[in-house]
């Protein structure tokens, strides 16, 4: 695989091979998860499993690696399958649905190696991490990422270690609620939330691309490490 060779001289032939056969999969395919999905394809995993239900909006433009000018209107899941087809031999999975607390287990019809999860609704998120909790998936959560412009706060820690993010907030409850006890894995931004008017969140490349970037490392470094 030549277009991995300069990747192979860092982790060698037996590691590479082991993330072909690798299984990943992206909840949500926006600023955070399309970075994570880019890294991934250029970095020898076998096989995504890419979830969206939107389209690509002119207002994406500023933050999201899929975005053109070309190809507003056009499905995420499409656009980013032909996208990784371009860039690797990574083979794709697309589900196109909206993802619910009623319907999580959709997205986890295949075997699972690893999972990200990169959407924004907080019900699902809590619905994600408890189905890879109870079906021993490794993962991770990213938090919120709006209304941030520091991208050397964005970094890995555990979910009750988390501050000045109001997602974690609501997930921290949820979880004591249900008396989990495991550990949480998360991407979160230690930077305070800038206070804008209105409801529109505002948001930049940089702390939703640095998070994409991390969960994708993140998942690479898990995979190298686990087993065969």
């Amino acid at each position: 695989m030549q277009e991995l060779s300069r990747l192979e001289l860092l982790i060698g032939q037996e590691q590479l091979e082991k993330l072909c056969r690798k299984t990943v999969l992206v909840l949500g395919l926006g600023g955070v998860g399309g970075y994570a999905v880019e890294a991934l394809a250029r970095s020898g995993i076998g096989k995504l499993v890419l979830v969206d239900y939107d389209t690509i909006d002119i207002t994406n433009l500023n933050r999201q690696l899929i975005a053109t000018k070309s190809n507003i209107g056009n499905l995420k899941t499409k656009a980013w399958k032909e996208r990784v087809e371009e860039i690797s031999n990574t083979k794709v999975t697309t589900i196109t649905e909206r993802i619910t607390e009623e319907n999580i287990n959709l997205i986890f019809q295949e075997s699972i190696d690893y999972a990200i999860d990169a959407c924004d609704t907080i019900s699902v998120k809590f619905e994600f991490l408890k189905y890879c909790l109870q079906n021993e998936i490794p993962f991770v959560t990213c938090l919120g990422t709006g209304k941030r412009l520091d991208a050397s706060k964005v970094e890995i820690t555990e979910l009750m270690k988390t501050e000045n993010d109001p997602i974690a907030k609501i997930l921290r409850k949820k979880v004591r609620d249900e008396k989990i006890k495991q550990r949480i894995p998360v991407i979160y931004s230690r930077e305070i939330p800038r206070k804008i008017e209105g409801t529109t969140i505002g948001s930049s490349a940089f702390v939703p691309g640095s998070a994409g970037i991390m969960a994708a490392n993140l998942a690479f470094q898990t995979l190298l490490e686990g087993e065969s």
